[in-house]
């Protein structure tokens, strides 16, 4: 009997194993081509179906026809955000991973086309044209069109080497970063089609991040839109957000209110602070009006870009094995950054930002903006659209962050993440795998999210969130019944203000370094 029960348990295990087995191997098999699409700077309510007045019908399809979360977490700022997109970490060092490193493994074809900023820790082996087939891209910030000086302010890189404005490729003059970014992608693409192999797209465009520049023939779409001001406004996105079913359903529009970074200078009253839109002269309006078109105009030609894309995928018969993801990478900016004054937003020779109350519109219905762990600089748009294996038209309100997106990935390759890089061991992934999401399950939440500049920090942990401004105390908000951090509970709840702090200390010893 004994033997009869031990070969039971052997075969049971035999089975277990070679299921697993299998279906890693049928994942394998797959092998769904990759696209990962990145904004820059963008608000939660500045795409079309999250509720925004702006054109963006490429977007919309991937959310009409795949997944959109009512929460998902950045680190609230560009370079944190990447570095912990692309390798799976708050923070590392020697032994993180690049994604395109684990596509690579899985025998992808890759490429990038945009732009890379990392935070120091980020080794050079994860830079671009050290993990892709193919790479043209830019660092941190740049003009959108050539400037008057004749070149951008920063090199464009194509396979490691510097450009100069009149060696890079553009199909369209005047030459425009959107649409030439775009453009390499493109034609990297049809290279990619040749191969037996999957491939895998990062593509991180730099939309709406300052300085504001855009096509005429886009401004023009919008000018006047923005004559009703940020207040009416704010109430016309919020209405359309509940409609559409991508906030949870007890959430209130948050107060108007300016940018509370103290530590970010200068702090020009006229961007930093909150006025109603009625006290301000016509001509005033008529001015700022134009800002915020600019703004639109931006996004609306990323959009007109995906579409490119998606239009390339479909006429090579690519799109159904295709899994694109959109994402964002922190709330809208409020910072003064206006270089040329003498000059409207626009134009070549412009160098504008967008000013705080702008910025509070692009973040309905939550408070504060890119470098802020409250809601407005870390929570932001994600969209997954996986033809035949997601869902089409469906909302999630199952939290997410950018570090699951490396383990999702894992899953996505059914490979092994790996042992050792470039002569080190390997950092273990601090997110997990949103592919449960993906395909309509629910999947065990993560211990907590952690986003924001140290001295802005946030830290989530189930229902409950502490975050703090200007190095300033720590506030409590009650996500669940507070989702806009309205309600400041800290007062009432010392106890659990004290045990989410000490549960922050305990994470941050171990995700981000700190003693």
């Amino acid at each position: 009997m004994n033997r009869i029960i031990i070969a039971f348990i052997l075969l049971t295990l035999l089975s277990a194993v070679t299921s697993c087995s299998n279906t890693k191997k049928e994942r394998r098999a797959e092998r769904p081509n990759i696209i990962l699409i990145m904004a820059d700077d963008i608000g939660f309510s500045d795409i079309g179906c999250y509720g925004s007045e702006i054109h963006t019908p490429n977007i919309d399809r991937l959310a009409r026809e795949g997944l959109r979360f009512r929460t998902f977490y950045n680190m609230a700022k560009c370079n944190p955000t990447r570095s912990s997109l692309l390798t799976g970490l708050y923070h590392g060092g020697d032994g993180a991973v690049h994604i395109a490193q684990l596509t690579k493994q899985a025998g992808y074809f890759n490429i990038m086309s945009g732009k890379e900023h990392f935070d120091k820790w980020v080794p050079d082996y994860c830079k671009a044209e050290n993990v892709f087939d193919h790479s043209f891209y830019f660092w941190a910030t740049t003009q959108y069109f050539r400037p008057p000086s004749g070149e951008f302010e920063r090199p464009f890189i194509l396979e490691g080497k510097e450009l100069k404005a009149d060696e890079i490729q553009y199909e369209k003059a005047p030459m425009y970063k959107t649409d030439f970014i775009t453009g390499y992608a493109l034609r990297w693409l049809d290279e990619a089609f040749t191969k037996d192999s999957p491939f895998f797209l990062y593509l991180p465009y730099h939309a709406g991040h300052f300085p504001l520049q855009a096509r005429p023939e886009d401004i023009a779409k919008y000018r006047g839109t923005y004559m009703k001001g940020w207040d009416k406004l704010r109430h016309e996105r919020f209405a359309r957000m509940q409609k559409l079913g991508v906030l949870p359903l007890n959430t209130k529009l948050s107060p108007p209110e300016g940018n509370l970074n103290k530590l970010r200078k200068p702090l020009v009253p006229d961007y930093v602070n909150y006025y109603p839109w009625e006290s301000l002269s016509e001509g005033k309006k008529d001015s700022l009006d134009l800002e915020m078109a600019v703004y639109a105009a931006m996004i609306d030609r990323m959009d007109q870009n995906i579409g490119r894309v998606l239009k390339k995928l479909e006429d090579n018969g690519k799109l159904e094995n295709t899994i694109i993801m959109f994402l964002v990478d922190n709330g809208a900016c409020p910072f003064y950054t206006n270089r040329i004054k003498d000059v409207q937003p626009g134009p070549a020779n412009s160098y504008w930002s967008l000013r705080s109350t702008w910025a509070n519109l692009a973040n309905t219905p939550y408070r504060q903006y890119k470098q802020c762990g409250m809601e407005g600089g870390c929570n932001t748009p994600f969209i997954a659209f996986w033809p035949g294996h997601i869902k089409p038209n469906t909302i999630t309100g199952q939290p997410g962050h950018i570090v699951d997106i490396a383990p999702t990935f894992l899953d996505l390759l059914g490979i092994d993440y790996p042992k050792s890089i470039n002569g080190h061991t390997t950092i273990p992934l601090h997110g997990e795998s949103l592919l449960p999401v993906f395909l309509g399950k629910e999947r065990k939440e993560p211990d907590y999210f952690i986003s924001g500049l140290d001295a802005f920090r946030m830290f989530r942990s189930g229902n409950y969130k502490i975050v703090r401004l200007n190095n300033g105390p720590w506030e409590l908000y009650d996500m669940k019944e507070d989702p806009s951090e309205i309600n400041n509970i800290a007062g009432e709840n010392p106890e659990i203000v004290a045990d989410m702090v000490r549960k922050y200390k305990n994470a941050s010893k171990k995700v981000l370094g700190n003693n």
